[in-house]
């Protein structure tokens, strides 16, 4: 199969990859930080190094400010559900995944209210309504980095110097640009930055994380087992340990400091400019195409390596499943999990068909992909008017 679907989760994984989340299973397989024998200790060594690769990645002083959970979508509810109180004030956009929106719609029903910016037709938002929303009661602006429908990138830079200036906490959904773009906490004055393990940072599932800084206190979700202070009935005060109840998946962490030194080793940039390359190379051959339409900036510096279209005469659902039985090319056709975005650039009745790249595509695969939606451009039905019209 052509994989064109790295948006959601990248794939094919370095074989760095599973081959140390396989020998965690056979070598390692004990749980980090619930006893004192060689097992433990190396699983937990394994952990604290995944850590230390995040934290350098995102230049994060403390490692331990680093928390591991389930995926984006755990992490953002835990920061936006334990930062958020009722009577507070949160700005974001129209171009929000449902991990945003749906906790945000939660709690509005809980008395947080809530300001939702709209972005024009390319995904872009207007700096200027962002700093006229702030309000005494505005505790934080949570935004995505980038779309994950038409791959904007947002000026987080300037948003981090507008959350500054305001003294309210700005909260980044990386979801898109983690090991992808450059991310430095600090100099984006990030407070909580939330990421998935398994898309451009080439971990497994079932892994990300948030990194929490060192002035935001957020309410814990879950309370349990930590290996540490178990003798007394609250959580521990410390971190990581105060959001990280449970056993970790240990696992999937050794596969994603696996991914982690693959993007270190290869390096960011390389990939980076590789899959812009395959981005532009596909844009450009389909301006060839009749009735194709790239929607979202087609500037390198403006987007991510993810494009989405539409073709005239078809609905989104019928080109990837044509893509998919006839030409075994697998992509993601329909919402993304983000009406609000379809909604902000008028394609939520027909949906989108979305490729994303990745560093293992190559020049061929988006060739073939082109000269499969030429066919099916070529076969779209033909409108016949009424007589007299």
């Amino acid at each position: 199969m052509v994989y064109f679907d790295s948006a959601a989760t990248s794939w094919p994984k370095p074989p760095e990859v599973w081959q140390a989340m396989e020998h965690f299973i056979k070598e390692v397989g004990a749980s980090p930080g619930r006893a004192g024998h060689r097992r433990t200790v190396e699983a937990n060594q394994i952990v604290d190094e995944t850590r230390q690769l995040l934290a350098s990645l995102f230049n994060i002083n403390d490692p331990e400010r680093i928390v591991f959970t389930l995926n984006a979508t755990d992490a953002l509810n835990m920061a936006i559900k334990g930062l958020m109180s009722q009577g507070e004030h949160v700005i974001t956009s129209s171009m929000e995944h449902n991990s945003v929106t749906r906790p945000l719609h939660t709690l509005e029903s809980h008395g947080v209210q809530v300001t939702k910016i709209k972005c024009d037709r390319q995904g872009k938002i207007d700096l200027n309504q962002v700093e006229q929303a702030i309000r005494p009661n505005t505790r934080a602006i949570v935004l995505t980095h980038a779309s994950n429908v038409v791959g904007t990138i947002m000026p987080v830079q300037d948003i981090g110097r507008i959350a500054a200036k305001h003294n309210i906490h700005f909260v980044l959904d990386a979801a898109q640009t983690a090991g992808i773009l450059n991310i430095d906490v600090k100099r984006l004055n990030v407070s909580v930055l939330t990421f998935p393990g398994h898309k451009g940072l080439m971990g497994p599932q079932g892994t990300g994380g948030l990194f929490i800084r060192e002035d935001v206190n957020l309410r814990t979700l879950r309370e349990g087992g930590t290996g540490s202070g178990s003798e007394t009935p609250t959580q521990p005060n410390i971190m990581p340990e105060k959001y990280e109840s449970g056993t970790l998946n240990a696992v999937g962490i050794a596969g994603l400091g696996a991914g982690l030194k693959f993007l270190r080793r290869v390096g960011k940039e390389k990939i980076h400019q590789h899959e812009m390359g395959l981005t532009n190379r596909f844009i450009k051959g389909a301006e060839s195409i009749g009735g194709l339409r790239i929607y979202g900036p087609l500037k390198d510096e403006e987007r991510v390596p993810v494009v989405s279209f539409s073709l005239e005469g078809y609905k989104a659902g019928q080109v990837g499943d044509r893509l998919d039985k006839e030409f075994d090319i697998g992509c993601r056709a329909g919402l993304h999990c983000a009406p609000d975005a379809h909604h902000t650039l008028g394609t939520f009745e027909n949906k989108l068909v979305r490729f994303s790249f990745s560093y293992f595509n190559t020049e061929a695969e988006v060739d073939y992909a082109l000269k499969a939606l030429r066919q099916i451009a070529a076969e779209r039905p033909v409108t016949v008017l009424p007589a007299g019209r």
